[in-house]
């Protein structure tokens, strides 16, 4: 989506008008027909609630002119995303090819950081993913790609940068996680995230053989049964302008397709599981809105990669594997497999970079979702503080979260009676003690939390600022948390 500021209304046949809850009786647009727009709305009950969309067709100056309200609501940030999307998510496919936001009458004009929150959801709606859809009709495919924003607040443009930066890093992680399994691999995921190098993020990839030397056998365990390599992707940003910075690590699980392995799962859905790597999808998409608004910080995000296929050669029901900290695992379930990918991903990062914080991203357990359904993804983490600051990042981007606990009562749950620990524990709890399997491989005095975000990354219906499919959720929850909590 193209954001012109300060565009003329003369140059657009559709023209649109932000009205906050209960304002439509003082509105007074600077139309030949403004009576006749607010007299049709006050009809069809429009009250200016968020997202709220009316719109009528009108003479004005011999041309014929579509205005339209989009509702604003109480104008909190939430609020001003939804407007902006729902006008978006009503032009999107009309035919409509540009559209005016005129926001000169209400609090908006004064009001620079709402209105980018107004853009930013109109921007993060405006996404979407058709190249594979060759025979698509006219009238569904994508036609509005600008808006010119009309008597916008003064430096509008200037702090507009930083919510671009942000939506750009959820649209890198919606196209990871919606690229089929055949397109995102382990492989070609890192080839994706290339390009940020020239944003100045520092990219190191591991190979089969690196992770072989260092021991990685739970993630390579995953890994054996497919024909793809495993890769494991670190990408740093350091804003900070010292070399010695202590940094932020966030960690994701790229299963970048997951068929269960010999724990096979069933037929119906399994296309889903390309967006197993939605976790990785979040880190290297936080990772492109950091680097593309230059945070002042140092953070250091990194990606497990594997495929997990049931071939000749994939482990077994019963394995028992080494992972890179020492510690031994008995494979009950082959499809438990994130937090074997997970576990050798921490404890990498850990010894590299000695983080005193570290976030891990995982869509982990089905479990969460019987939990939460799609309005929260779970978060479990060993320090009250971190897990506020996470909770409150997660309600004020729109990302939420919901606090799980930890205790040595579910850690018994995952005793194994030949190995340190197995990978499953009995069918209760089971989000429980998958986080409580993670926490075995963090180092004393190290802050972390996990995140089970696998009722998130996907959308069978349409949100507020996302069509149906992938939402991009954990870049706009990471990017506020490292904003509010780590920038200089």
């Amino acid at each position: 989506m193209n954001i012109v500021f300060d565009a003329s209304a003369d140059s657009y046949a559709t023209i649109a008008f932000p009205v906050a809850k209960d304002e439509l009786a003082s509105l007074s647009l600077p139309l030949e027909s403004g009576a006749v727009v607010v007299e049709g709305a006050k009809a069809a009950r429009f009250e200016g609630g968020a997202g709220e969309v009316f719109d009528i067709f009108v003479s004005q100056g011999g041309k014929t002119l579509r205005i339209a309200l989009i509702g604003t609501g109480g104008q909190s940030r939430t609020d001003l995303e939804r407007a902006g999307g729902q006008l978006v998510a009503k032009y999107q496919r009309s035919g409509v090819e540009s559209l005016a936001v005129d926001m000169g009458l209400g609090a908006l004009g004064h009001n620079r950081e709402g209105a980018a929150q107004f853009l930013f959801g109109a921007v993060l709606r405006s996404w979407s993913h058709d190249q594979y859809r060759t025979k698509l009709p006219v009238k569904q495919k994508v036609s509005l790609t600008e808006i010119g924003v009309v008597n916008g607040p003064a430096g509008l443009g200037a702090i507009w940068t930083d919510q671009a930066a942000i939506a750009e890093g959820v649209a890198l992680t919606r196209e990871l996680v919606t690229e089929p399994a055949n397109i995102i691999y382990p492989e070609s995921f890192v080839e994706r995230c290339k390009h940020l190098e020239s944003l100045g993020v520092e990219i190191t990839v591991l190979g089969q053989e690196e992770m072989e030397k260092l021991g990685m056998g739970a993630l390579l365990g995953v890994s054996q049964g497919s024909v793809r390599p495993p890769r494991m992707l670190a990408m740093r940003w350091n804003g900070t302008g010292d070399a010695k910075a202590k940094p932020v690590v966030l960690v994701g699980k790229g299963v970048t397709f997951d068929t269960g392995g010999i724990s096979i799962k069933p037929a119906a859905g399994m296309e889903d599981m390309k967006w197993d790597m939605g976790g990785a999808g979040a880190v290297a998409g936080t990772m492109k809105a950091l680097a593309g608004r230059k945070a002042k910080t140092h953070v250091v995000g990194i990606c497990g990669l594997v495929e997990n296929m049931p071939d000749g050669n994939a482990q077994r029901p019963g394995d028992v594997v080494t992972s890179m900290s020492g510690q031994t695992i008995e494979v009950i379930n082959t499809d438990a497999e994130g937090r074997l990918v997970l576990c050798d991903a921490l404890h990498w990062a850990q010894e590299n970079y000695e983080p005193e914080y570290i976030v891990d991203l995982a869509t982990l357990t089905g479990a969460i979702i019987i939990s939460l359904a799609d309005q929260h993804a779970g978060l479990f983490s060993n320090d009250d503080g971190l897990a506020e600051k996470l909770t409150a990042a997660g309600k004020l981007s729109g990302d939420p979260l919901w606090r799980f606990p930890l205790s040595k009562a579910y850690d018994k749950m995952i005793d194994s009676p030949i190995a340190d620990m197995k990978n499953v524990g009995a069918r209760g709890g089971g989000s429980i003690t998958a986080a409580q399997f993670l926490q075995r491989f963090i180092k004393p005095g190290v802050k972390w939390a996990h995140l089970d975000i696998a009722g998130m990354v996907w959308a069978d219906k349409p949100g507020p600022v996302w069509d149906k499919g992938a939402t991009g959720y954990g870049v706009r929850l990471l990017n506020q948390w490292i904003a509010d909590n780590f920038e200089n």
